[in-house]
């Protein structure tokens, strides 16, 4: 056993004996050198190793405290609830992304809906009329907030969801990640620790790593998607400065969180004083005729910044986005003025005239429809080749089915195995960094059903059987369905 394994062992019996409570203060770095005779690099790797295992936790020019541990009747949660002080995933992520941009390439993996559904012909009409005249193109008025008539629009759809909001309330972004990543840039400095869902969009996660952030990681319940009592369990027992969920259509599993627990989160929230910040980009594309509330709306203390953005509903090249900021507004701004400037003026002239239109909510209405239609052929579709060899979940809102392997399933390799037929998919190491949830893919079910989408689908059929196979002749594990949510 190396010197600092040896310490970290003995220190955690302390903790686990009860000679130091919870949130009790640890001996500094010197301190423990003097006491226990071990260089400060041996006796820093321990304290790391006491902090990865979610035993203590440091606060900024504090030092080291203990962490309160996690009642028993949360299953599992020793492994479940997880720090991750160092995240490395930006690589991973850039080479997919690289990976399925290649002419030809049946795009199951992607974060967008199919484009045969997106930029309506109204809007690209206005775009044609307003591209000719030069007023346009003036940046004075579209800088940071943003154009002051589109701030005004967005404002009355949230007033139309009993949200009370002034124009001054929101930024405008270039879309929904840098409305997310400048909330979080305003929120958090290098080593502050934050709250994911255990498996959330890999843009999270990239920015984490950026900002250099601790995360710690939440796990979805099995029957709601957000586990509470894990939840409460987490905020008591780290520092955590801010949250950053998806609540609305969850990418990339796909539940929608009660209204209930919606409200029991942001009185935590409330109670603790920590803020989130709300992913909502797919918060259009609901099924039936209730939207879903936003976190925002249950937010009483100005807690919550609310993100979204219209590049979902009418499609990437409409690349703008915006944030909820309130009293954040100046600081979101001076952030944007050091990166991006603003976002397109163009475009933001070209939504003040479309989205009052009745041109938008007929868009919206039919992209609902169809996506609804789409996801449920393919659910259908899959759900029967594949009984016995996947669990596949299905959840009323968004075009993403999620889909649980054989438990030894990698699949990154069955990632690898369909890009060499030109077909992409999702798979989970982008969305939950843990080793034990690498047999999961995302599956984009936006397109219309043709020949070359079933020929895809039954690729994809193959190679997962395949696996299944290989797995079964090599005896390992069998796909359990007994955690819905992974």
């Amino acid at each position: 056993m190396y010197k600092s394994e040896q310490l970290a062992h003995n220190l955690k019996l302390l903790i686990e004996n009860g000679t130091w409570q919870p949130h009790a203060k640890l001996p500094s770095l010197r301190d423990q050198v003097q006491r226990s005779g071990f260089s400060l690099i041996t006796v820093m790797n321990a304290y790391q190793e006491l902090e990865a295992q979610g035993l203590i936790y440091a606060k900024e020019k504090s030092g080291y405290f203990v962490a309160e541990r996690v009642e028993q009747h949360i299953p599992q949660a020793s492994s479940l609830v997880s720090l991750n002080p160092k995240i490395e995933i930006n690589s991973l992520v850039f080479q997919y992304l690289k990976s399925i941009q290649s002419r030809g390439m049946i795009a199951l993996g992607s974060a967008f809906p199919d484009s045969q559904l997106l930029s309506p012909a109204k809007l690209i009409q206005i775009m044609g009329q307003l591209a000719r005249n030069k007023k346009s193109y003036e940046q004075t008025s579209n800088l940071p907030p943003g154009n002051l008539a589109l701030r005004q629009i967005i404002a009355q759809r949230y007033c139309m969801q009993g949200i009370p909001t002034d124009a001054e309330d929101i930024v405008i972004t270039s879309g929904g990640m840098e409305a997310l990543n400048l909330s979080l840039q305003a929120l958090t400095q290098p080593g502050d620790y934050i709250l994911l869902q255990q498996t959330i969009f890999y843009g999270a996660w990239q920015a984490a790593e950026r900002w250099g952030l601790k995360v710690i990681t939440l796990p979805e319940h099995p029957q709601h998607g957000f586990d509470l009592e894990a939840f409460k369990q987490v905020i008591q027992s780290y520092p955590i400065k801010v949250c950053w969920f998806m609540l609305n259509a969850h990418n990339p599993i796909g539940f929608t969180v009660s209204d209930e627990i919606k409200d029991q989160i942001a009185q935590l929230l409330h109670e603790h004083q920590i803020h989130l910040i709300e992913d909502d980009v797919y918060e259009e594309l609901f099924y039936g005729a209730q939207k879903p509330l936003p976190m925002k709306y249950f937010d009483q203390q100005n807690l919550v910044l609310h993100c979204s953005s219209f590049s979902k509903t009418l499609g990437a090249g409409f690349r703008i986005g915006w944030v909820y900021a309130g009293k954040y507004s100046d600081q979101i701004q001076h952030l944007q003025l050091m990166s991006t400037i603003s976002a397109n003026t163009l475009i933001q002239n070209a939504l003040v005239e479309f989205l009052p239109s009745h041109h938008y909510e007929k868009h919206l209405r039919l992209l609902r429809r169809t996506l609804e239609k789409n996801k449920r052929y393919f659910y259908q579709y899959l759900k029967h080749h594949l009984a016995g060899y996947a669990q596949i979940y299905y959840y009323p809102h968004g075009y993403f089915l999620w889909i649980q392997l054989a438990e030894n399933t990698n699949s990154l390799e069955i990632y690898q195995e369909l890009l060499a037929q030109h077909i992409s998919i999702a798979p989970s190491p982008l969305f939950n960094i843990l080793p034990s949830h690498k047999n999961f893919i995302r599956l984009n079910c936006s397109f219309e059903w043709n020949q070359d989408i079933q020929q895809a689908l039954d690729s994809i059929i193959r190679t997962i059987k395949k696996h299944h196979n290989v797995n079964k002749l090599n005896g390992l594990s069998p796909c359990s369905a007994n955690n819905i949510m992974g």
